[in-house]
């Protein structure tokens, strides 16, 4: 049997810090520091534990190696329980030789299959590993006897999973809640492992570990249960909230059957959803091919509780969906902001959230380089940041919390600078959508204090609840204390009158038995064995129909069950009654102290019980339970660990029982001392027999006989055997090595062979015996030990083996100097030696920093048989590293590590300059240390500092090895430029240039927010502002205002300048009624006034207005799909009654909402607008505000609502050129794209001829286009193709015909007859594709003798045969036919050769008598030579004409050398043409050509140049 032990997750207690990768795999490093010192480390495994798989009994051995420095210490630990460190069961071990550290278990037994972890420590890190040791069980198992001998059972995960499940027929749940304990292991099954502690804690749920295995066997329950129905499930995604008032939960699952039901479930409860998405309905399902989304919509506080998805009956994925209950306080709201400037989105909650779900244009936002998310301390304000905001960054952003959510919009305004046109604009520092800190810190307190008091009386209400309720259960537990008594003391009345009535009865018995008393033996009373006194006579009789009163009698033996009736009262203290003479018959109850209960008789047989030989050696005691002696005293229920029950021979052996139980008690007697309650193995001479006779001793008492046959027990005795037998050993060459074996008697020898032959002990193999335990140790292993070991005893026998390795290994003190760093300066040489021993051959390596390194260079690797040695010259810092030897060989690997330092000098500080401090006085910067320091510690900066302006530089001198520093010998107004060089031992670095500083640099403050316009009079004007965001790090001491009527260009002080406003408001006395202004402010801070804010808006004054009225001509414009333009009139102004409107608020509301939403934050002006945003297809209602200084007018709403979607629009072709026709050679893709517009969106369907394409034809729609795609036309394809667009309003349809060819075949064979004379008639046999294209058509071109040309004698021929004319007698013709279409012709068939034969008359030529005529000419160039310049590689022809008689011998000469006889160039002359060819020209052909022809009356010659360009 096999018990594998489980591995866990657990969590070692230690310090957090950076996590590392080891190079040895399966090792967790833990740096608990970012920067280690100089030649320190973290600790690490260079050999890691093996996992074990050993039989029970054995010794099991865990070893490992760890490096670090300092060096570590090492712990072991396991995930379930601790380790018990004992001889017997479990020693840790350290080697110094090997520094190997071992954890050895000598017997592993099955209580020790578990996961063990090692961890390694230093104060610099931490680092883990963990292995598994597996045991094979052998031999009895007492926990499943005990487990048995109890009739106990331990309820596992699969019982309790099915006991979760409450499913009908047909697969669904039953219509009920769901149960607490149900809830939360329904959560646990689909929630991911890193939730399972905050699970548990939120549910009571204690006992992790037992959690963990539960679980695990229930998942495997369920992935069996899914595998019916499902073929894959990923993807789970747990319920998440949009920002469109909706919560979605998607998963991917492949359904083995596409039929099967799907069920969605809120707390145990069945949810109806329909099978599309739809806003109207509040639970949905949408599917796209794999894909599910439950849709839950109009979400509210009661959608919360558990969502389970169940396919077929099977639960597939539960999600737990909380409402907190939060809302906005102060919503987003819309932000407008330049390009390259920084945006904020801000909102306050009822209610504090650690974090809120920020969506920006459908998606979710984190913290990243674009977007950065705050929560304040008291996390009600929440404030997302979009940084460098572009044109693509506008859209829509909102916030969620909880179920609610809020959105706005982000508006960016592109950069209109000519001059920047098409470059990228300055990143801006300004922020847009700031709004008063002050004003939402307020809001924020007020909904904090609402808060606490909501939950002050909220835990008030719980207080008074659970105060209740305890006194309702008080009052419920004294009722049943009343009840309880009652029913005790009716109890203890019923006892009573029975015992009286027994003592009747024993009274009546006694006189009818007086005669024969003395023949009989008195029932035993009292406290006995079994709980009597002996009587004699009638006292004996009446003492053994009663209770005899002993010493122990009320006592409790310990038993398996334990019963609610009380088994033993106050033990007596008075002695048993004296034996009587007259024969005594055998007392129906067995004594037992004051309040005891009677015992029933054992009549029954008793059950064989059968002694297993191999644990005869363990003790037995207390397997019955003993009576504890003590008086009114009952013991607590133990649970007792059963393995052998033995029935004592012909022996009744029988303790105090409960009322119910039959179980035996062995209940002590100081005279029962051969008599044992713990049974024995012996014949209990001394005791009672079953005949029922006295025993021996007198005034002992006596042992009531069972009643019943009794069966005599087995006993099998197996003899010596093995415990533990020898297991196989691997020894090291030179070292020790053990082999032993456990019997199970001290008391037998054995005999040790080795490959059969006896061996004893000697000087190399020691034998020795301790206890049960033999052992053969050899001192120093050599070859000759490697062989099969045996040990015999008794008949036994047990085999190993020895194997003898010789791995490669290093000499300690070897190793230890290799280990000590070596450091070198740069250009010098580093030496690394390595002794060592092993069998060869050994394969040696070294490594520096992971890279194998081999003789090259500035490397040298030396390799004797007992050592090696690493040479490295001329030495740079960037070969600092790790140096790492390995030698490998057929018995094992072995690894030493030491470090390279190379000195040289630190490299330049760094930058950016951080300026601490630029005053007046005194300058204060910072700045980076040396990306390398060079290997040594800094000694100095060395600093040089220059006034701007002057060339000299003053050295300020070594100022330490702190990397600030500051100036106090400065002038106001200066500027500064300083040189900062390191030094360090090695030398000293290039210097590193700051930029300049400034002393005394004064900082004004910003600009603030435009003034505000609180309200208006026609002598006083309301402002207020906001402090500007840069205060110039000073505080702000006050403001100035300034004023500026409008079309004015002066602006005038409000404020006296010498007299500042201390508050962020002031009114404005010296206005002039009926007069137009606009207002500024500055800040004030000790450098002085900052900039002016941008002006405020312009406002009269004058008292304030009325509101307006009601606008006219409010109409839609356009719209589109997410977009609705507006436009209206501006209402009238009546004097006194309504006023003149100054701007206009637009509202939206959806059809399904009573909320109206303001889609623009501030008035506009304009009397038109455009909504955005819009859901296609949504129905929303519109209404307009007219707004002024005396407030908002009543909104207009339009009559009726609105679709979002464009102006319908009937489909119509937008393409000006269409083509009705298209050839596609068969094999390649025919495409055709058409492009239309319509509104509503229509259908656009494809037929060919009329019916539906087929699934190989790809349709592609888009806005407004189309496409059509076949991918590998054939000819079957061809036809007509027609799209027809449709909607609402119309339809509209266009055709093309596609034609699908290919070249076509030849036509058959070719036939010429004559009919008529002077006409032949073609024929020949069609073409093979005649029949599959209706488009082909034939060509007939013909040749006759005397011209020896093709020419077309007809095209376009659509049958067979074709008529030629105009045949000539005595010529010779021949006809070709061609097969023609849309693609080209076909390969020609020709006709055989046609001739008419002619009779020619004889002809006679008279020749005239001829002159001779003197036609020799001297040689003249016709044609000369002409300038060539040729590219480099290309070939190069020259040609001239020349004429002469006789014909003139020709020359080719280059520089006036022949080139007759040069194979290079090729020379031809024909008929007086002379040409040179050269086939690659090259630079060495550049030169002077000349040609000379002559002969015999005369010579000419001409010449031209060639030149070559690269």
């Amino acid at each position: 049997m096999w018990k594998r032990s489980k591995v866990t997750d657990q969590t070692a207690a230690g310090q957090a810090g950076i996590k590392k990768k080891s190079k040895v795999p399966g090792v967790m490093i833990t740096q608990f520091k970012e920067d280690l010192p100089e030649d320190m480390s973290t600790p690490d495994f260079t050999r890691k534990p093996i996992a074990l798989t050993i039989q029970q009994g054995k010794t099991a051995v865990f070893k490992a190696k760890v490096v670090g420095n300092p060096t570590p210490t090492l712990t072991w630990g396991r995930a379930n329980g601790e380790i018990v460190f004992h001889a017997d069961v479990c020693l840790q071990k350290y080697d110094e030789a090997t520094q190997e550290h071992t954890l050895e278990f000598p017997k592993v037994a099955p209580e020790d299959a578990d996961t063990y972890k090692c961890f390694a420590n230093n104060e610099y890190g931490r680092a883990v590993c963990t292995v598994v040791l597996n045991i094979i069980e052998v031999g009895f198992s007492k926990a499943k006897e005990l487990q048995k001998a109890k009739g106990e059972s331990v309820p596992d995960a699969s019982a309790f999973r099915k006991s979760l499940r409450k499913r009908n027929a047909d697969g669904t749940r039953s219509a009920q809640p769901i149960d607490p304990e149900e809830r939360v292991w329904e959560i646990l099954m689909s929630a991911e492992k890193k939730d399972y502690e905050r699970i548990c804690c939120e549910h009571g749920l204690k006992d992790f570990r037992g959690m963990l295995k539960k679980l695990k066997q229930m998942k495997k329950e369920r992935e069996e249960e899914i595998a019916e129905f499902v073929t894959h499930i990923s993807t789970l995604k747990h319920i998440e909230v949009n920002a469109n008032d909706s919560a979605t939960i998607e998963l991917d699952m492949d359904l083995k059957d596409p039929n099967s039901k799907i069920f969605l479930y809120r707390d145990g409860v069945m949810v109806p959803f329909v099978e599309e998405e739809q806003d109207a309905v509040k639970h949905s399902l949408k599917q796209v091919g794999k894909k599910y989304v439950f849709t839950i919509n109009n979400l509210s506080a009661g959608d919360a509780g558990l969502y389970s998805v169940d396919v077929g009956g099977v639960n597939v994925f539960s999600t737990d969906f909380k409402v907190p209950e939060v809302d906005f306080a102060v919503k987003i709201k819309e932000v407008k902001a330049q390009e390259r400037e920084d945006a904020l989105f801000q909102c306050v909650l009822t209610a504090p959230m650690n974090e809120i779900k920020w969506v920006g244009k459908t998606a979710t936002l984190t913290n990243s380089e674009k977007y950065e998310i705050t929560v304040s301390e008291d996390k009600l304000i929440h404030k997302l940041f979009v940084r460098d905001c572009m044109p693509l960054d506008a859209g829509i952003y909102a916030a969620v919390a909880g179920i609610k959510s809020c959105n706005n919009w982000l508006v960016v305004e592109a950069d209109k600078d000519p001059a920047n046109k098409g470059k990228k604009s300055a990143r801006k520092t300004t922020m847009a959508g700031t709004v008063d800190d002050e004003e939402m810190q307020r809001i924020a307190k007020e909904q904090q204090e609402l808060h606490k008091k909501d939950m002050e009386k909220r835990l008030e209400d719980a207080k008074k609840a659970q105060a209740e309720r305890e006194a309702r259960e008080a009052a419920a537990d004294t009722e049943s204390e009343l009840a309880n008594k009652a029913a005790a003391e009716a109890r203890a009345k019923a006892r009573a009158e029975a015992r009286a009535k027994e003592l009747a009865d024993a009274k009546a018995k006694e006189l009818a038995d007086a005669g024969a008393g003395a023949a009989g033996t008195g029932a035993a009373g009292g406290a006995g064995i079994d709980g009597t006194d002996g009587g004699k006579g009638r006292s004996g009789a009446k003492a053994g129909a009663t209770a005899g009163v002993g010493e122990g009698a009320g006592g409790e033996g310990d038993s398996f069950e334990d019963h609610d009736g009380e088994r033993g009262g106050k033990g007596g203290e008075g002695g048993g009654g004296e034996g009587g003479e007259g024969e005594g018959g055998d007392g129906d109850v067995e004594g037992e102290g004051e309040g005891g209960r009677k015992r029933r008789k054992h009549t029954g047989p008793l059950v064989q019980d059968t002694v297993i030989g191999d644990n005869n050696h363990e003790e037995t005691t207390n397997q019955q339970g003993e009576t504890s002696g003590k008086k009114g005293k009952r013991q607590k229920k133990r649970n007792v660990a059963v393995e052998e029950a033995i029935v004592a021979k012909n022996t009744d052996v029988s303790g105090a029982s409960g009322d119910y139980g039959t179980q035996p008690t062995a209940g002590r007697d100081e005279s029962s001392e051969n008599c044992e309650g713990a049974r024995r193995d012996e014949s209990s001479e001394n005791c009672e027999g079953a005949d029922g006779r006295e025993p021996p001793a007198a005034g002992k008492h006596s042992r009531r006989a069972r009643q019943g046959p009794l069966i005599v027990e087995t006993v099998s005795d197996p003899g010596v055997h093995f415990h533990a037998g020898l297991s196989d050993c691997k020894a090291i060459m030179g070292e020790a090595a053990e082999l032993e074996c456990k019997l199970s008697s001290e008391d037998c020898e054995g005999i040790w062979y080795k490959d059969g032959n006896e061996i004893k002990s000697s000087d190399d193999v020691t034998i020795s015996k301790e206890g049960t335990f033999h052992r053969l140790k050899i001192h120093k292993v050599t070859e000759e030990f490697s062989g099969k070991y045996k040990f015999e005893a008794d008949g036994r026998k047990t085999e190993a083996l020895i194997v003898v390795e010789d791995p490669p290994r290093f000499d300690a003190e070897a190793l230890d100097a290799f280990k000590t760093p070596v450091t070198v300066k740069k250009g010098q040489k580093a030496t690394f030696n390595m002794p060592f021993i092993g069998r060869e051959p050994i394969k040696i390596q070294w490594y520096l920093d992971g890279e194998e390194l081999t003789n090259e260079g500035n490397i040298k690797l030396e390799h004797t048989e007992s050592g090696t040695r690493l040479l490295l010259t001329k030495l740079q810092r960037k070969d600092s590293g790790e140096i790492k030897i390995k030698l490998k060989n057929e018995f094992g690997t072995v690894e030493a590590f030491s470090q390279l330092i190379v000195l040289d000098k630190p490299t330049p500080p760094l930058g950016p300059l951080e300026i601490v401090e630029a005053s007046a006085s005194a300058v204060e910067f910072k700045w980076r240390p040396p990306k390398d320091s060079g290997g040594c510690n800094i000694g100095n900066y060395i600093l040089e500092r220059q006034q701007v302006g002057r060339n000299t530089w003053k050295k300020v001198g070594p100022i330490g090895p702190e990397n600030k520093y500051r100036d106090t010998d400065v002038d106001h107004g200066r500027r500064y430029c300083y040189r900062i060089r390191v030094e360090t031992e090695m030398g000293t670095s290039e210097l590193m240039e700051t930029e300049d500083i400034q002393a005394g640099t004064k900082a004004y403050p910003g600009p603030p927010s435009a003034p505000k316009v609180v309200s208006a009079f026609k002598d006083c004007i309301n402002l207020t502002w906001s402090p500007p965001a840069n205060t110039g790090g000073t505080n702000i001491l006050g403001y100035n205002l300034e004023k500026r009527k409008k079309g004015s260009n002066l602006w005038g002080h409000v404020n006296p300048p010498d007299d500042m406003i201390k508050d962020k408001l002031f009114g404005v006395k010296d206005v002039n009624e009926g007069i137009e202004y606009e207002f500024r402010v500055s800040a004030i801070n000790n450098s002085g006034a900052g900039e002016f804010s941008t002006p405020s808006e312009f406002v009269f004054a004058r008292d304030p207005k009325k509101p307006p009225g009601k606008v006219i001509d409010f109409k839609v414009t356009d719209s589109t799909y997410t977009t609705l333009s507006l436009a209206w009139t501006k209402p009238k102004d009546i004097e006194g009654v309504e006023d003149e409107a100054k701007g206009f608020v637009v509202e939206i509301r959806p059809a399904e909402n009573t909320d109206w939403d303001r889609c623009n934050s501030n008035a506009i002006t304009m009397n038109f607008y455009t909504v955005k945003g819009l859901k296609s297809m949504a129905m929303y209602w519109v209404r307009v505000s007219a707004t002024n200084d005396g407030g908002q007018g009543e909104p207009q709403e339009l009559d009726n609502y609105i679709l979002a979607m464009p102006p319908p629009v009937r489909p119509r072709f937008t393409d000006a050129k269409i083509k009705s026709f298209m050839v596609v050679r068969a094999g390649n893709s025919a495409r055709f794209n058409i492009n239309f517009e319509a509104s509503p969106w229509p259908d656009v369907i494809w037929l060919k001829d009329g019916v539906p394409v087929s699934k190989k034809v790809t349709v592609s729609n888009a806005e407004c286009t189309s496409q059509l795609l076949i991918p590998s036309a054939e000819r079957s394809d061809t036809g007509i193709y027609t799209i027809i667009v449709k909607n609402i309003v119309g339809q509209e349809t266009f055709s093309i015909e596609i034609r699908v060819t290919d070249e076509p075949k030849p036509p058959g064979p070719v036939e010429i007859d004559e009919n008529v004379p002077g006409t032949v008639t073609v024929s020949w046999t069609p073409s093979p594709d005649e029949k599959r294209d209706d488009r082909l058509h034939y060509m007939v071109a013909k040749r006759d003798s005397s011209k020896r040309t093709w020419h077309t004698a007809a095209d376009r021929i659509f049958n067979n045969k074709f008529t030629v004319c105009n045949i000539m007698p005595g010529r010779e013709y021949q006809f070709r036919v061609y097969a023609k279409n849309d693609m080209g012709s076909s390969n020609p068939s020709e006709s055989p050769k046609w001739l008419i034969s002619t009779k020619k008359e004889k002809f006679t030529v008279t020749i005239p008598e001829s002159k001779p005529c003197n036609l020799q000419s001297p040689p003249k160039f016709l044609v000369p030579l002409k300038m060539h310049t040729a590219p480099q590689g290309y070939e190069c022809y020259m040609s001239c004409a020349i004429k002469g008689d006789p014909t003139p011998h020709i020359t080719w000469l280059r520089n006036n050398i022949s080139l007759n006889t040069n194979t290079n160039y090729f020379i031809s002359n024909t008929c007086g043409v002379c040409s040179l060819l050269i086939l690659r020209v090259g630079p060495k052909d550049t030169g002077e050509y000349k040609i000379v022809a002559e002969n015999s009356i005369g010579r000419v010659e001409c010449t031209t140049k060639l030149s070559v360009r690269e």
